[in-house]
């Protein structure tokens, strides 16, 4: 049984897990991340997958392996050019780093871009030429195929539409630099960031910050169901900016399919109150819809990243 290592690397854990070649996760361990330097996570890296070839080893007979990791990455040259949107040092040839400790080819990509590359090979994008994956979860960004091709860009940005400029008239900065932008308004860090702009405006509410001073989506969405009027203006809001969002992007690729992924749209609350905010003729083209992920929001990540090794384990052995 020909199988492929997934290493999913994200803000608050890393995930390393055997995947077989019908995407099924046959085993995976966690590892807390944290706020580290860019070679802080590599050295973490090493030492976890050091740490699961040990204590999990392998399952099946080990093909390739691939990371997806934040920040920008090189995926045509295996490089991992930084940890957040600002480059502050030299690229680090991550894949080759892996290679050396797995003894299989290895592939790095933007987690996001890994979890597109899933939907491909193993999910809802198996056999559709032209899709767009979309992650809501801490941020917003997305994946995008067309013509059955992972859409990576000049520079490896490809996908960044959490900065997109949606709303002229939100004041509210964002971390690119402009104002009024999708991650500032619907993500976890965007409902947080609409609580504290509008908290002293709607003082009778019951949303309230969590013990990490973040706004947690579930209750957000719960509370606005109920009417609390706080919850209400920025879920709604939220989904207004979505929808703009889905519907802007299907302008420019002209999919087929819609997938939605990432923690913030898991329980479908999203998804339910998107369809009925879409202009019937800007999505006359979307003939398979908007659909949830294929594939369970927690196993994501490696399955994405198990992907993109296959992908490359396969492109070496026809060479």
């Amino acid at each position: 049984m020909d199988t492929y290592l997934g290493l999913d690397y994200g803000g608050t854990k890393l995930l390393i897990g055997e995947v077989d070649s019908q995407g099924q996760v046959l085993q995976s361990k966690r590892y807390d991340t944290g706020t580290l330097t860019q070679n802080e996570a590599v050295e973490l890296l090493k030492t976890s997958l050091r740490d699961y070839l040990h204590t999990m080893g392998v399952q099946g007979e080990l093909k390739g392996a691939g990371i997806g990791i934040v920040g920008v990455t090189d995926h045509q040259n295996g490089r991992w050019i930084s940890i957040s949107h600002e480059v502050t040092g030299p690229a680090i040839p991550l894949a080759r780093i892996i290679e050396d400790e797995t003894g299989v080819p290895a592939a790095v990509d933007n987690d996001v871009r890994s979890a597109t590359t899933g939907e491909l090979l193993w999910g809802h994008g198996r056999g559709v030429e032209n899709f767009i994956y979309i992650n809501v979860g801490t941020g917003v960004a997305a994946g995008f195929v067309t013509g059955g091709q992972v859409l990576r860009g000049a520079n490896n940005n490809a996908g960044e539409v959490g900065h997109m400029c949606v709303s002229l008239g939100d004041e509210t900065p964002c971390v690119c630099g402009r104002k009024g932008c999708v991650e500032t308004i619907v993500s976890g860090t965007g409902f947080t960031t609409q609580y504290l702009r509008l908290r002293e405006q709607v003082p009778d509410t019951r949303l309230e910050l969590n013990a990490r001073g973040r706004v947690d989506a579930d209750k957000l969405f719960r509370l606005a169901d109920a009417g609390d009027a706080l919850a209400k203006r920025i879920a709604e809001y939220g989904m207004d900016v979505l929808a703009a969002l889905i519907m802007n992007l299907v302008r420019v690729t002209d999919p087929e399919l819609i997938i939605l992924g990432g923690g913030v749209v898991s329980d479908g609350w999203v998804l339910e109150r998107l369809r009925p905010r879409m202009n019937a003729a800007t999505m006359r083209g979307v003939s398979k819809g908007i659909v949830l992920s294929a594939f369970n929001a927690y196993e994501t990540g490696v399955i994405g990243a198990a992907a993109t090794g296959m992908q490359l384990a396969k492109e070496r052995a026809e060479k």
